[in-house]
């Protein structure tokens, strides 16, 4: 099973720990994108531990597609497919329900997609989500919901957070029927008696929508919480007024997840407001393009300053990549389109994600948030200025 426990508060940052059946993780954690079993830019999980990783999360709807979850499941659920032993967490699949406009029809029983890969017809209802999610084995399992567009006028919200609320109540029977129909059979495939499923709020930028939606799902007692649907185009303020309202509205012995966020300084801000856990495709996306996440701001290696410059991408940094190599030798990297240089570039932003998640920690444990906000949220979204 899932359990939280909070270790210390600085304002309103939290530090706690999460326990899982495949280790305790402490939050705030950031977790590293895995979404079809692997990270881009050739990070494997035997990479991981080094870059200081504590969770990796994959995603249901891209794995149900290849290599088909039921072929995860009869290589050993995703922990021996992948060969990780720490801590899994599935998002549902929801979030295609967002990307995939063109190619989907929301019904009050699931949802009908088109794959993006072949166009085979495809249905993922909230059973179906469970289902899948059971198969890969993760510790924890988000809720099917749907992650609104941005602009959507009020009735639409309300409908869709309501049908959010029943697909919810239809994930918690369907996963408790699946843990009931596996008892005695774990010797016979990976057990996922312990999955934790995760509630989604969502509601678009209407407090009132959101709030009321987070006061229904923490009736539920779930393990866990989520933030749904930022970061998906509004402003930041209208972001971190989303989180400033909802915050307070989640149950403080829970953790609470901020799904697709963010930036280091998108970071750092949502743990000032409460949030214990993150993802975002970011660190791995900017680095295959050589844009890299330093203490003195955002480098583009690319640049010609960087051609003959023996320095470690950041002199602060103990990743893989800034004890081995420079800038000058990343820029031909990157110049010469070698597959290298994303590696590289990959293995440095996300250690600097989980070692600025450290560093996050500390200075909640020592009651000093506030101030380390105050130093790093605005200094680590700088353009690098350096020499």
């Amino acid at each position: 099973m899932v359990s939280y426990d909070l270790i210390a508060t600085s304002g309103n940052a939290r530090r706690g720990v999460v326990k899982t059946p495949h280790d305790d993780i402490n939050t705030p954690f950031f977790m590293n994108v895995a979404t079809s079993a692997a990270i881009k830019g050739g990070i494997s999980a035997v990479d991981l531990p080094s870059l200081k990783c504590q969770v990796m999360l994959c995603n249901t709807y891209h794995l149900h597609i290849r290599p088909g979850d039921e072929v995860v499941r009869d290589m050993g659920g995703l922990h021996k497919f992948t060969n990780w032993n720490r801590p899994i967490l599935t998002d549902s699949g929801g979030f295609q329900v967002f990307s995939l406009a063109k190619l989907r029809r929301i019904k009050e029983e699931g949802v009908y997609f088109s794959s993006h890969v072949d166009g085979r017809k495809i249905f993922m209802g909230p059973e179906e989500s469970m289902q899948i999610q059971h198969n890969l084995g993760a510790d924890i399992v988000m809720a099917f919901d749907e992650c609104i567009p941005g602009g959507q006028s009020r009735d639409y919200v309300e409908k869709s957070v309501a049908r959010t609320t029943r697909w919810l109540v239809r994930c918690m029977q369907e996963l408790e029927r699946l843990k009931h129909a596996q008892q005695g059979l774990e010797h016979k495939k990976p057990t996922s008696v312990g999955q934790a499923l995760f509630g989604i709020n969502q509601g678009g930028t209407y407090a009132d929508i959101r709030v009321r939606h987070m006061q229904e799902l923490a009736e539920l007692d779930l393990p866990g919480y989520a933030i749904g649907g930022l970061a998906v185009g509004e402003a930041k303020a209208d972001m971190f007024a989303v989180i400033d309202t909802v915050a307070p509205h989640m149950p403080a012995d829970k953790p609470r997840y901020l799904m697709g966020v963010g930036t280091p300084s998108d970071i750092i801000e949502a743990v000032y407001r409460g949030i214990d856990m993150f993802d975002c495709v970011m660190p791995t996306r900017n680095a295959r393009h050589g844009t890299l996440f330093t203490n003195s701001g955002i480098m583009h290696v690319g640049n010609a300053r960087f051609e003959r410059d023996d320095r470690p991408i950041d002199e602060k940094c103990g990743c893989p990549t800034c004890q081995n190599f420079s800038r000058a030798y990343l820029r031909h990297l990157f110049k010469s389109q070698e597959y290298l240089g994303g590696r590289l570039a990959s293995q440095h932003n996300l250690y600097f994600y989980n070692e600025l998640m450290e560093r996050i920690r500390t200075a909640i444990e020592a009651d000093e948030y506030t101030a380390f906000k105050n130093e790093y949220s605005g200094k680590l979204a700088q353009q690098y200025k350096g020499i």
